[in-house]
């Protein structure tokens, strides 16, 4: 019998009830600082690498369905997209780097993790574990569920989800998982998208937040991973998700991504009106 995960942030970051969840992911695409349009039926033709804020929605959802409307352009479904999601560890529990297997319940039903993929991640990397302790708690994976299981309900997308929860972010450690998503990816002719599950800095004011900020996308939309790396520890910037952004852009330059584009950027101050300590939040694609 699969393990079962259960949300750990339903209720505190995203409503509970699925009306009430549906209602406001619908709400996050047609925000003011959304994409303005609901998501559309597309087609897969090559891998996808996403950037998604993992704040909560009423702060960060209005930027996160950036992502998921383009992904919805690049996905169909005609057969299954498995969504390789990498967040960072906030809680400390668990391995360096974890991935686990079973299923994931979200108010909107049950999504399944990629038993093929996470096994052979697992046995080929290294430095990832089998570990389901890391995520248990953790809610920067669990927030992107439910805008993949909205997409599922829309009939256009299927999903299995590869969680890989990072509380290792050095650089050679992201860069070693970024290389073995792809490999496995290609060895298992995976149809595949990968996001990577971050918010920029954190309760600074806005001046320096989106200065900082802009540093940290020059270097993704540049698609240098080495560079994000080096200015996070230089410039001490509180980017909590380093890691996963660096395994997604090298993954996806190992599967021949050549561009990147930012979709949207904007604080919580932006939200809330409050700009004496924000947090910022972007979306990105990378194909």
């Amino acid at each position: 019998m699969s393990k079962i995960r259960y949300p750990a942030v339903a209720g505190l970051f995203y409503p509970s009830h699925p009306d009430e969840l549906i209602d406001m992911i619908e709400q996050c695409y047609l925000h003011k600082f959304g994409p303005k349009s609901m998501p559309v039926h597309g087609s897969y033709e090559k891998p996808v690498g996403l950037l998604c804020p993992h704040a909560g929605y009423v702060y960060s959802g209005p930027i996160k369905a950036h992502s998921y409307y383009e992904l919805s352009k690049r996905v169909d479904a005609l057969e299954e997209t498995t969504a390789v999601i990498l967040g960072p560890n906030h809680t400390g529990l668990g391995s360096g780097v974890s991935v686990m297997d079973g299923i994931w319940r979200t108010p909107l039903g049950d999504v399944k993790c990629d038993e093929e993929f996470v096994e052979e991640l697992w046995r080929k990397c290294e430095i990832v574990d089998l570990d389901e302790t890391a995520h248990l708690n953790e809610h920067s994976i669990e927030v992107q569920l439910p805008f993949l299981k909205h997409l599922e309900l829309l009939n256009i997308a299927k999903f299995k989800i590869v969680p890989i929860c990072m509380m290792f972010q050095d650089y050679e450690t992201a860069v070693e998982v970024g290389y073995f998503i792809a490999k496995i990816a290609k060895e298992l002719n995976r149809r595949v998208v990968i996001i990577a599950s971050s918010d920029l800095t954190h309760y600074e004011p806005q001046e320096v937040a989106s200065k900082k900020d802009a540093i940290v996308i020059k270097d993704i939309l540049e698609m240098d991973e080495r560079q994000l790396y080096e200015d996070v520890i230089n410039y001490n910037i509180s980017m909590c998700g380093y890691g996963p952004v660096i395994a997604m852009l090298k993954a996806m330059k190992t599967l021949g991504a050549e561009k990147s584009k930012l979709l949207a950027y904007a604080t919580s101050g932006d939200i809330t009106g409050d700009y004496s300590a924000v947090v910022g939040y972007a979306s990105a694609i990378v194909e």
